[in-house]
């Protein structure tokens, strides 16, 4: 009997593999490094913390609702082509938003004017600006209020092609007299291997000349104002920035957010038409695989094409050029994505079924809980790690790089994820992700130069690798037949999005007033208590396993014994009257 041409399961499953990994080259155009991309406008990190928890709200809510949809009126086809073609141009929009800096936009990449963007810590806004020397003279300090402007034309010059004939202005934002701005410490373009050090005071201003840089690391190290706070005047000066930032975003998100569940769907179903549906485990694999492409080609783009692309604005906006052109390669692709036609139409309550499903069971409730403060914790991560690393010194090919390798550790471990899940359990397995996650979060408070968070980043093998083995593992193990991957899609979509949310909203704040660090330390005590409490409360719920008669079908299935099938042929008699006793009670 010939094959149904519709229900081409390897050619599907080709076509599904490629178009993750197109997929994810395009999330990790932008997705990383969208917030640093908001610091390099001006936002505020409150107002950062407002944007990121309104798109992980967004998608939240917004996700189920278009999936239902788009199965209830068969449009999957229609939503992943307007999903991929309306998100390509609304990434665009962004950048057309103005930053704070007007003087951001006389961004010349050429060498005879520069104006470059140095990325302070909160509170500090400075520009560094490049043009040919045309003589040397004392410091230069026009009067202004709240601006002191250093010009550097007269520093000493006896290292040959320190300064190359360079002439250097910095601006900082001074809020009255007796704000000190100290250790700024700046590298010019045209330095390459200073080997003096020079000191010098204007006014309450003092710029510190440090030996030059890495290749690897950012030009530009410079700490937080010591003894006083500056604070923030960017949402004060121009309020337009954010709300054109927030509005591109919200509506960036609603035409982009359904289209990995709409994706997810439509494979899913038409592999379950053939039984064929454990053939699409993989599918993640080629998600981080493209993740990791996308986040090392992009940095490496920013770094050499930037100027070559972008005649002037400010630095990133290959980001959404990059998002775009890939959109439009996912859009081709899509085109053969397996999308089952023909389909009966009924009614579909799996979503209240699951939620009444966590609200009856104790040990659903506290997994929920868990996920929610993994989703709280990895905002801040996801959101200001780079802004910490970028403060130290990191370039941009650095920070793609501290996400390849986390992701490729997820892929290389994950061979060991039964042997661990047995040795030690889901509940094990689950207490070991949340102690290294905390671990992890604590040495990102602490970190002390450009490459420094790389080691720490083999950590997420156990921090978000093993973690979510061991959420998957407990969903399986208390589901119903029939329930586990809808029980899954919520706790990865409601209870997980809305702690990305929250952590987004509190992070903003918290890094305002207290700063990155203390962010963490907080993310590390609060992820600490949280495991106490879970390890304390654990044992004491009820420890019966619910009956998922997929597995024990699928163990029956691989049982080639007669004698053995003769044996334990009442096994399904058993367990139906067992839970049917379960649903009585």
């Amino acid at each position: 009997m010939s094959p149904n041409p519709q229900w081409d399961v390897p050619r599907a499953l080709r076509v599904a593999r490629l178009f993750h990994l197109v997929c994810g080259v395009r999330d990790a155009c932008v997705t990383p490094f969208l917030t640093l991309y908001l610091r390099q406008l001006g936002v505020a990190a409150p107002l950062v913390g407002i944007l990121m928890g309104t798109k992980h709200l967004i998608a939240t809510c917004w996700i189920p609702f278009c999936a239902f949809l788009a199965k209830r009126y068969q449009k999957r086809r229609m939503f992943l082509t307007g999903s991929l073609l309306s998100s390509a141009g609304a990434s665009l929009l962004m950048v057309l938003v103005p930053p704070v800096d007007r003087n951001l936009v006389n961004h010349f990449c050429n060498g005879s004017s520069r104006v470059a963007t140095t990325i302070l810590p909160l509170g500090v806004t400075q520009t560094v600006i490049m043009t040919p020397t045309q003589g040397s003279g004392a410091p230069n300090l026009p009067g202004s209020r709240h601006t002191r402007a250093l010009d550097t034309s007269g520093f000493p010059n006896g290292s040959e092609g320190t300064f190359s004939g360079l002439q250097t202005y910095l601006v900082g934002s001074v809020e009255g007299a007796r704000t000190t701005t100290q250790g700024l410490h700046l590298v010019t373009s045209g330095l390459r291997d200073n080997s003096q050090k020079g000191t010098f005071e204007v006014g309450n201003v003092t710029l510190n000349l440090l030996p030059g840089s890495t290749a690897l690391g950012g030009p530009v190290n410079l700490s937080k104002p010591q003894g006083a706070q500056t604070p923030d005047h960017s949402s004060k000066e121009s309020p337009w920035t954010f709300i054109l930032s927030l509005g591109v975003v919200v509506f960036w998100e609603l035409l982009a957010a359904p289209l990995e569940q709409v994706a997810d769907d439509s494979l899913y179903e038409y592999l379950d038409f053939v039984d064929a549906t454990d053939r699409n485990r993989d599918l993640w694999v080629w998600k981080l695989l493209g993740v990791s492409a996308g986040v090392c080609g992009i940095a490496a783009l920013v770094g050499h094409l930037e100027c070559f692309l972008v005649a002037n604005g400010p630095q990133g906006v290959i980001y959404f050029y990059s998002y775009s052109l890939v959109s439009i390669l996912a859009l081709a692709v899509s085109t053969a994505f397996p999308v089952p036609i023909d389909q009966q139409q009924g009614p579909s309550y799996k979503a209240i079924k699951a939620l009444s499903l966590i609200r009856g069971d104790s040990r659903l409730i506290l997994l929920a809980f868990t996920v929610f403060w993994i989703g709280a914790t990895a905002s801040t991560v996801q959101d200001f790690l780079f802004w910490h690393m970028k403060d130290h010194g990191s370039s941009e090919l650095v920070m793609g790089f501290s996400v390849a390798l986390s992701l490729l550790g997820e892929i290389l471990f994950h061979p060991f994820r039964t042997s661990l899940l047995r040795k030690l359990s889901r509940v094990g397995v689950l207490g070991l992700g949340l102690g290294c996650l905390a671990l992890q979060v604590l040495y990102y408070a602490f970190i002390w130069s450009w490459w420094s968070v790389l080691p720490v980043q083999i950590l997420s093998t156990i921090s978000s690798g093993a973690l979510w083995w061991a959420v998957g593992a407990s969903i399986e193990d208390l589901a119903f037949s029939g329930m586990e991957r809808s029980l899954g899609t919520m706790f990865r979509g409601h209870f997980y999005g809305s702690g990305c949310s929250l952590g987004s909203f509190v992070g903003g704040f918290v890094v305002l007033h207290f700063g990155i660090a203390v962010l963490y330390e907080a993310c590390c005590v609060v992820l600490l208590l949280w495991l106490a409490l879970f390890l304390s409360i654990q044992p004491r719920l009820p420890q019966e396993q619910r009956i998922n008669y997929s597995k024990l079908l699928a163990m029956e299935g691989s049982d080639s014994s007669d004698s053995e099938q003769g044996s334990e042929g009442d096994w399904l008699v058993k367990a139906m009257r067992e839970e049917h006793s379960d649903w009585k009670s």
